[in-house]
């Protein structure tokens, strides 16, 4: 990858880093279908998605590398793409790189059920 490349992959990320931090502004939250808060939460530290974001809750969750999850439901938006919607959430977790190729986030292999929880658990953050 050029460095020209690299730049402007990495200014994509960091407006779409903005762009969901940005997102924050009132929108109503949704119960997710099926979700379980509790379990999202043993999710998300069995994972260790608190090596990238901060997540409110969660122990050691303090990453600095993607956004910060803390107050999700807020959020109008995820990755800077889609509507925050239950159905876009578990998508977005399950498979990341389906919405945005070559983006930071990877593939963890969540399976739709964990998705299901950990989206719960950011809809509650």
């Amino acid at each position: 990858m050029t460095e020209r490349r690299r730049n402007l992959s990495l200014l994509g990320l960091a407006a779409s880093a903005v762009l969901v931090t940005a997102g924050c502004g009132g929108s109503a939250s949704t119960p997710v279908p099926g979700g379980n808060s509790h379990r999202g939460a043993a999710l998300i530290s069995e994972i260790g998605c608190g090596a990238c974001h901060t997540i409110a809750g969660i122990d050691n969750a303090s990453g600095e590398v993607g956004p910060n999850l803390s107050g999700f439901a807020q959020r109008r938006v995820i990755a800077g793409r889609l509507s925050n919607t239950p159905q876009n959430l578990i998508r977005w977790i399950e498979n990341p790189q389906a919405i945005d190729p070559g983006n930071i986030m990877p593939n963890l292999g969540v399976s739709p059920q964990a998705a299901r929880d950990i989206a719960a658990y950011l809809d509650h953050s």
